[in-house]
């Protein structure tokens, strides 16, 4: 079923998605001054917690609440949030659902692993692969805003002490540059490998190019030491901030579309494997209610479950809100996160560590299995998931920061075929019946 009776939402400029977007590093940046200032009385200063985050290594897992504090991580999210913004608007993008997607996903991955130092040579290599190729630079914009997964390597190799400064500055620079150039391509590959089923798409394609270069790093005897640096506590002016910045965009979900209580059931007919653009099939009413609804659930979630809502936590849920405007919602994710919760319990994990709180979110990446198949599978999926994104990240050494979208293409390359198999072989059997 395919719902198109968005007649009656309210038609939004360009510009009005661009400001809808904004609302979120504008109120990062304030919480951030605030917060900042605050966090100074007490020795902190913001300068220093920004400067200890642009030279932190960043591999998986800095939470940077830790490394320079609640108020310089907010920040630096920001000025990347206004960055892309800015690269949007330069390059008159239209604001679909999969750049609403790659917005919130930067957004939130930059509290753990992504500054402005380490995301720069890689924009840098995407421009320069679109002169090779001599196409737009729009054309690439939203694959090299999901490449920034890879950040993490232009920082260990610029800071890691693996060269002498000056030409470690260098060398990471030229890293970056080099992962712009080759992602493209590669991303475009990788996606026949999970067939859509896995919505982190450069997740995966991020975890085979950080395979390649930890192989290569260790080979030259440079080995990336795990990291598990995790903020434990809630800050409840944090937690209010994140509920009322979902309120609005239900809010303006409403202000788009009335009837969005109405129509939003519609949004469960759409399995959400690649492509599944809510934005054009529904209305942005629609999309922005499902962005609210699925950011409320995916908090309450991490403090039902007693977790911290810190960097990596606030990144899951960030992302779970960008890609419910392309592919996911209540319906799809359920499964995944009950999958997750089930193999949890029968394996003895607690619940309330970031490691597991973040394997809860990021598994609905496979929400499309659960979407094509039905729960069964999705819950199978979870479960699979689980035991995958725990044990994979010694792969990549965690220069990949996108970890469970790698985990995810793994398990949707795996179960898909499977399905498909035993699918055919029953209506085969039906047939001859």
């Amino acid at each position: 079923m395919v719902f198109t009776n968005v007649v009656q939402e309210k038609d939004l400029s360009k510009e009005q998605k661009l400001i809808i977007l904004a609302v979120f590093p504008v109120a990062f940046m304030i919480f951030g001054i605030i917060f900042g200032l605050i966090e100074g009385l007490d020795g902190i200063s913001l300068v220093d917690g920004l400067l200890a985050i642009m030279t932190s290594p960043t591999t998986l897992i800095t939470d940077f609440f830790v490394v320079g504090g609640i108020g310089a991580a907010f920040i630096n999210s920001s000025v990347i949030g206004f960055f892309n913004l800015f690269l949007l608007k330069h390059f008159k993008m239209r604001i679909n659902g999969l750049l609403v997607a790659a917005f919130f996903t930067v957004l939130g991955f930059s509290f753990f692993g992504k500054n402005v130092i380490n995301i720069l040579p890689i924009y840098l290599g995407g421009y320069l692969y679109a002169r090779f190729q001599d196409i737009p630079m729009k054309n690439v914009i939203l694959v090299i805003m999901f490449s920034t997964a890879l950040a993490p390597i232009v920082s260990i190799i610029t800071f890691g002490g693996i060269f002498d400064e000056g030409f470690g500055y260098l060398m990471g620079i030229l890293s970056g540059v080099i992962i712009g150039l080759v992602i493209v391509p590669l991303a475009s590959h990788m996606i026949r490998f999970h067939d859509g089923y896995n919505l982190y798409n450069i997740g995966f394609t991020a975890g085979i190019v950080g395979t390649v270069l930890n192989s290569l790093l260790k080979n030259f005897n440079v080995t990336i030491m795990p990291v598990n640096l995790v903020y434990t506590e809630n800050n409840p002016y944090l937690i209010v901030m994140m509920f009322a910045l979902f309120l609005y965009l239900i809010a303006m979900g409403f202000r788009t579309n009335k009837n969005v209580l109405k129509e939003y059931k519609a949004i469960y007919d759409y399995k959400g494997r690649t492509i599944t653009d809510f934005t054009s099939l529904l209305g942005y009413g629609i999309t922005f209610f499902n962005m609210g609804v699925l950011g409320i659930a995916a908090i309450t979630l991490v403090l039902i479950l007693g977790g911290s809502v810190n960097g990596p936590t606030l990144s899951g849920i960030l992302t779970i809100v960008g890609f419910a405007a392309f592919g996911k919602h209540p319906k799809n994710c359920v499964p995944l996160v009950a999958g997750v919760l089930l193999a949890g319990v029968i394996f003895g994990y607690d619940f309330s560590d970031t490691r597991f709180i973040i394997a809860v979110l990021f598994s609905t990446t496979i929400a499309p299995i659960a979407g094509a198949f039905g729960p069964v599978a999705g819950v199978i999926a979870g479960m699979l998931h689980l035991t995958l994104v725990t044990n994979i990240g010694i792969i990549h050494g965690g220069i990949n920061l996108y970890n469970n979208g790698f985990a995810g293409g793994l398990v949707a390359g795996f179960m898909v075929p499977i399905i498909d198999a035993f699918k055919r072989g029953s209506s085969k059997h039906e047939t001859r019946d």
